[in-house]
Order: C-alpha cells, then sequence, then structure tokens
C-alpha cells in the first residue's frame, strides 16, 4: 500500500508490544510520508529490535499521554497493544478524546471455543486460581509474571510457568518451575511439555492470535482443562483486527491532510 503524500510527515503513536505492533512498524518505517514513534511499556528485558524510534516505558497517566501527543504533534495514535493491557488502552482512549488525536485500535479476535476444548472461563486471573482444585494438581500456566502473585494463593500445585524472560521462583511457590521462552510456541512441543510435566490444568489468557495458541491446541488434543481468562471490558473505540486494515485507516487520514494541503 502506498500512503498519499503531505507537505509534511504524518506523525503517529504507535503503542507497541505484540506481531501486529511488529508487523505494522516494518511497514511504517518503509513510509517516507509518516514519521512514527512506537512505544513499549518495558515489560520485557529484552524487547525485538524495531526499524523505528523506540520509547520505553510510561506516560504518567491520561494527562501525561496528552500532553506528550501535543508536545510531539503526534496526528495518530495506534493502539497495538496486548488484549490484556488494560491500563494504556483505556488511557490512550481517554488522552485521545482530551487532546482530538484519533485513535485506532489493533483488536485481534479473541479465540473461540471448538470441538473436544475443555474450557472453564474466568474474569479475572484470581478467579481462574481460586477455581483450582484444593488438591495438588500439575498446573501450566501461561500468564506471565504478572500473574505470579496470584498463583502464591495457592502454593500447594506443583506449577510450570511460562514467561519471557528468566526469573527466580518465588520461595513461597515450592513446587513451581519457571521456564524463559518467546513465542511463537509450536503445538507438537507444547504437547510434548505438558506430557512430560503431567500436566492437568491450562491456565491463560484469551489473547487472540497464532504465537501462543499452540497451548490450547496441546490441551485439546490431550484432553486437558483449560481456565480461561476473559478479555477486561475497555471504553467504546475504533478497531480493525489486522495491520493492513490499520495501514488502510492510516492512508484515509493521510489523504484527508493531502487534501487540506497540510
Amino acid at each position: 500500500m502506498t500512503v498519499a503524500k503531505s507537505n509534511s510527515p504524518l506523525r503517529i503513536l504507535l503503542l507497541g508490544g505484540t506481531t501486529e505492533a511488529t508487523a505494522l512498524a516494518e511497514r511504517l518505517s518503509r513510509m517516507g510520508s509518516i514519521k512514527a514513534v512506537l512505544s513499549l511499556a518495558g515489560r520485557t528485558a529484552q524487547p525485538a529490535e524495531s526499524p523505528l524510534t523506540t520509547r520505553v516505558g510510561g506516560f504518567g497517566g491520561v494527562e501525561g499521554l496528552s500532553a506528550y501527543l501535543q508536545q510531539e504533534a503526534v496526528n495518530l495514535v495506534i493502539d497495538a497493544t496486548h488484549p490484556f493491557a488494560a491500563r494504556i488502552s483505556t488511557n490512550a482512549i481517554a488522552a485521545s478524546q482530551a487532546s482530538g488525536v484519533p485513535l485506532l485500535a489493533i483488536e485481534r479476535p479473541p479465540w473461540t471455543r471448538v470441538a473436544d476444548d475443555d474450557w472453564i472461563e474466568h474474569d479475572s486471573i484470581e478467579a481462574a486460581v481460586s477455581a483450582l482444585p484444593e488438591e495438588p494438581q500439575d498446573i501450566f500456566s501461561g500468564l506471565g509474571r504478572q500473574a505470579i502473585d496470584a498463583l502464591c494463593r495457592a502454593p500447594q500445585h506443583r506449577y510450570l510457568i511460562r514467561v519471557v524472560d528468566p526469573l527466580e521462583c518465588p520461595a513461597a511457590l515450592a513446587h513451581a518451575e519457571i521456564i524463559a521462552s518467546r513465542g511463537p510456541f509450536c503445538t507438537g512441543d507444547d504437547a510434548r511439555l505438558f506430557a512430560d510435566y503431567n500436566i492437568r490444568h491450562v491456565l491463560s489468557k484469551n489473547a487472540g492470535g497464532s504465537a501462543a495458541y499452540s497451548k490450547i491446541e496441546a490441551a485439546r488434543q490431550l484432553g486437558i482443562t483449560v481456565h480461561m481468562i476473559r478479555r477486561p471490558a475497555l471504553p467504546a473505540r475504533t478497531t480493525v483486527a489486522t495491520a493492513n486494515e490499520a495501514l488502510a485507516w492510516i492512508d484515509k487520514h493521510h489523504r484527508s491532510r493531502s487534501d487540506l494541503g497540510v
């Protein structure tokens, strides 16, 4: 896709951290009529390299983000954060409204239950952990490092916890093991992992996409129960499902600026 040209570059703030953000960043970096900055929350120690100028860390809430949009003369905000990054997404919506800068979210479709899936759905991580059996179980957690405190509320279980960055297992989880690995993952590998560790329950956020779906497919193959955490509710916003659709939305706004001679 060729984005329309205008007299000044289109300035975009890309809130990233997902495969969709990576794909969009690559495309935007090749468009001379666009000046984009990738913003990452900083939750991983070594994020993947990006061709865009990258900033790491928060903005200081809605007021801080609104001020950044004004100071940097940002024309568009693209929210391509994780579906469970509710705080930054909510702040981005509010900052967009306060500053008048249009916002688009790339919202990948959630996973849906198919035949042979054994899912129990929950509204929060805490609810999912509370729903685990009382007797010790072998449990795989694909919830990331932020969920470890919740796991400590049921320390009797034998957890296998997958995270992106290496991490020491807390003393409260005496029977847990942490493995550091970065997706995308393979169904066959996850099925072997679950079989080797005798996994009986899988804890998962409904992230959608293909990079982490392997644990859901592996659980289906092995007849393992999945405790699926539903996505958090967010205020209304304009959304698309893919990076290509986001590019079309960007092009539309860029053409509007060109027509106005901006």
